[in-house]
């Protein structure tokens, strides 16, 4: 497969929550990608499961051969999640499928509860996850970005995104991340995200309750 021309270096975060042995194909271009990519969030049922995926294990092995990072899914239920049960997603991430980072999904955006982040972000080094994401959805308070490398600021449908206008965040040393899903192919998201100050995306067609099982328009399948 051709390499995009178009995509820049590592600009690519990429959430894929679909099975290798499932689709295998579309596991073989996220590789053929690598590139051009900045993380692949890893997520084998909703996290890391109850017990080791072998088939999302080699496909773990694979990105980091690739140098890709590989970010475990962790949902954190807006800070109802108990701490003990979250850091228990990441360890078995880091020991079962040797992810190097974390995503944290569904964080709270308002500052009273960051020393319960704190405490994650803390735990998340402990482990040996280098990179932390932290999935807002929309622009949290910019005291999140004292803990996370990435802060994602969007996530939502290409129809809201092009209708709002937020004011760009603020945050040295920290990268924002905006995730957009019925995306149509034409739609420049990398040109358009950079404007509001952020410089890593995912566009994907995908609609409904279910839209990161499909690919970015970035990453073609033969």
């Amino acid at each position: 497969m051709d390499k995009n021309p178009h995509m820049s270096p590592s600009s690519l975060l990429v959430p894929y929550y679909e099975h290798p042995s499932v689709r295998p194909a579309e596991w073989e271009a996220i590789l053929a990608a690598a590139p051009g990519l900045y993380g692949v969030v890893l997520n084998p049922a909703s996290g890391p499961g109850d017990r080791p995926d072998p088939a999302f294990a080699g496909i773990a092995g694979r990105l980091r051969a690739e140098g890709v990072r590989v970010l475990g899914y962790a949902d954190t239920d807006y800070a109802r999640r108990p701490v003990t049960a979250v850091i228990r997603d990441l360890v078995r991430h880091h020991e079962w499928y040797g992810a190097d980072g974390a995503f944290l999904d569904q964080v709270t955006s308002e500052p009273d509860r960051l020393d319960h982040y704190r405490r994650l972000a803390s735990a998340a080094w402990g482990t040996g996850l280098r990179t932390l994401v932290l999935n807002h959805g929309v622009q949290p308070h910019p005291s999140y970005a004292r803990i996370a490398d990435v802060l994602v600021t969007f996530e939502g449908t290409w129809d809201t995104y092009r209708a709002e206008r937020p004011h760009p965040l603020r945050t040295p040393g920290t990268r924002l991340c905006h995730l957009v899903y019925g995306v149509p192919p034409e739609a420049d998201l990398e040109t358009e995200a950079r404007t509001r100050g952020a410089d890593l995306h995912c566009a994907v067609p995908g609609t409904g309750d279910h839209p990161w099982g499909t690919l970015p328009h970035a990453v073609p399948v033969d």
